[in-house]
């Protein structure tokens, strides 16, 4: 078989893109209500949520959007969360609020995420956001799944080409990423099959796919000998292995020169899940103040 030259698709680069065009849209609120406002919940001392956190507030400050992280003890009572989320979703100098997830095991998550509003809901993650992607309604989108979107459609571009017509594989079936990710790639007209840990065979779902979004958890679960050759590649997971070092759920050595395009691990999928859910929050603002949603 023939090898290609694999292109890494730079999701710091195209991030960096999605972040310019919010702090345009930032400067145009002064003077008039003041800037897009973002609430951070976050319960506990996760090592991980702690860096996403300061991650998405460190990316705020650079757009101009006014964030604010409300930090609670790990022993936190449900009725203690409840009470912070119900106080921000009540204000309405909050333009969007995000839980940070995972929430301490004593804590119920869907309660606490069923406070947030839709119009508010920025991680896209509630039950009425979700809705109304399955119904194909205007509404805030998961940041992971958005942000693939814009990758691929990046990637497809560059090509010359779109996702219409391509056959589709997204490994992993969560309410956060596998399940969004299905319906926002329909919506792009894409031939889309859904694989889990209960599919059959795999690597054969694999290999029959133009675009394959490994969303599983589950490190180097994807071999390169199983894509078909110029396939297209988005590697969500992220993984820390026992040398310190990152990867995917994509062997990335294996799968050059058979994939045509793949996200690095890190610097891929993750710069572009900071980005949307800043596009989001600027999103919601627009909406929740009755200006163009343009964002």
């Amino acid at each position: 078989m023939t090898q290609q030259q694999t292109e890494r698709i730079d999701g710091k680069a195209i991030a960096a893109e999605v972040l310019e065009i919010c702090r345009q849209r930032c400067a145009e609120f002064k003077g008039r209500g003041g800037p897009p406002s973002l609430a951070v919940v976050r319960v506990g001392e996760d090592p991980a949520s702690r860096v996403y956190v300061r991650g998405k507030l460190r990316a705020a400050a650079k757009v101009g959007i006014q964030a604010s992280e409300h930090h609670l003890e790990a022993t936190a009572t449900q009725q203690e969360v409840e009470a912070t989320v119900r106080a921000l979703a009540a204000d309405d100098a909050v333009d969007g609020i995000l839980v940070q997830l995972p929430l301490p095991r004593h804590l119920h998550e869907g309660a606490i995420l069923g406070l947030v509003p839709t119009d508010k809901d920025v991680d896209g993650f509630g039950v009425e956001s979700l809705g109304a992607l399955v119904a194909g309604l205007p509404g805030l989108r998961a940041c992971t799944p958005a942000g693939v979107m814009t990758l691929l459609d990046h990637a497809f571009a560059a090509r010359g080409e779109t996702l219409r017509g391509k056959r589709a594989l997204v490994i992993g079936r969560s309410r956060i990423v596998g399940k969004p990710m299905a319906l926002l790639l329909l919506a792009a007209d894409a031939t889309v099959t859904i694989a889990h840990s209960k599919s059959a065979d795999l690597a054969a779902e694999v290999g029959r796919a133009d675009v394959v979004v490994a969303a599983a958890g589950v490190p180097h679960l994807v071999r390169g000998e199983w894509l078909a050759p110029g396939a297209v590649v988005i590697d969500v997971g992220i993984h820390r292995r026992d040398d310190g070092s990152l990867c995917g759920d994509v062997d990335t050595d294996s799968a050059e020169g058979i994939a045509a395009a793949i996200t690095p691990v890190p610097g891929g999928v993750g710069p572009m899940t900071i980005a949307t859910l800043m596009r989001n929050t600027v999103e919601a603002a627009v909406r929740r103040r009755g200006e163009s949603a343009d964002v």
